[in-house]
């Protein structure tokens, strides 16, 4: 889940032009409306990126709820997202055996589609710096190529894709997730220690993640190869051009390997 609020940010002073092209020159399919402003990914593409699910979340008086977030492969039992996605019923986050059921869908581009691998959440692991979890499945994910980590730090300007199972619009309401995986480009505003804050770039400068895209990767593309540079964390309602804040990567990248060895 997306603990959305509202935040000042650097409004983006010039829209960049919305593009159709993937890194290598492969077509995207036309714009959608989740990523906020965002484009279909078409099969075959971005297969490290994750989606959560969680079926039945008992809140302590006893009702239920559903909820969901992003992520992504970063080995081949370990998927990493955001440290608020896992939490007990009262929303203290957690670490170990989850405290309900959570489904991980790997390695396909539509939530309805056959192909990919679904797993189940074993164990919990909660960076001590960042809102950022890493969790075990329970088996190991073996024809998806994990996503690498960032052993520098982004720049000012660099360009990031974002991929993404987020809700279509600032409604946090499952109906509202599309089936098929999205995805846009920001810009990198500013980076601390701990978070790097982006803006959106393409197709519009209002593409931004949306409820339910807690945890999905920004990675650098090069040369056909990609790199995970950070992971989001929280922003304004999208659809925005304003800042969205998400958890670094590499400042916490010994941590990570430490972790899924």
């Amino acid at each position: 889940m997306l603990q959305r609020r509202r935040r000042m940010g650097t409004i983006v002073a010039a829209a960049a032009a919305a593009i159709g092209l993937l890194a290598g020159g492969l077509a995207l399919a036309p714009a959608a409306n989740a990523v906020a402003d965002g484009q279909n990914v078409p099969d075959g593409r971005y297969r490290f990126s994750a989606a959560l699910s969680m079926p039945l979340i008992t809140r302590p008086d006893g009702s239920t709820y559903s909820s969901a977030c992003s992520g992504a492969l970063i080995a081949r039992s370990w998927v990493i997202t955001a440290g608020h996605c896992l939490h007990d019923g009262a929303r203290n986050r957690i670490s170990g055996p989850p405290r309900y059921e959570v489904i991980v869908t790997v390695g396909r581009a539509t939530l309805s589609g056959t192909g990919g691998y679904t797993r189940h959440v074993v164990e919990v692991r909660q960076s001590p710096t960042a809102d950022v979890a890493l969790i075990r499945l329970d088996a190991p994910v073996n024809r998806v190529t994990p996503i690498r980590l960032a052993d520098r730090a982004p720049r000012v300007g660099e360009v990031l894709r974002l991929t993404g199972w987020g809700s279509v619009d600032a409604e946090a309401d499952l109906s509202h997730r599309p089936d098929r995986l999205q995805t846009g480009l920001v810009a990198v505003s500013e980076f601390t220690e701990n978070d790097v804050l982006v803006h959106g770039l393409a197709p519009l400068p209002t593409t931004s993640a949306c409820p339910y895209d807690s945890g999905a990767p920004y990675f650098r593309e090069r040369r056909g190869s990609v790199t995970l540079v950070s992971t989001e964390v929280t922003g304004p309602d999208c659809p925005h051009d304003q800042n969205e804040t998400t958890a670094r990567i590499d400042t916490i990248a010994d941590w990570i390997r430490d972790q899924v060895r």
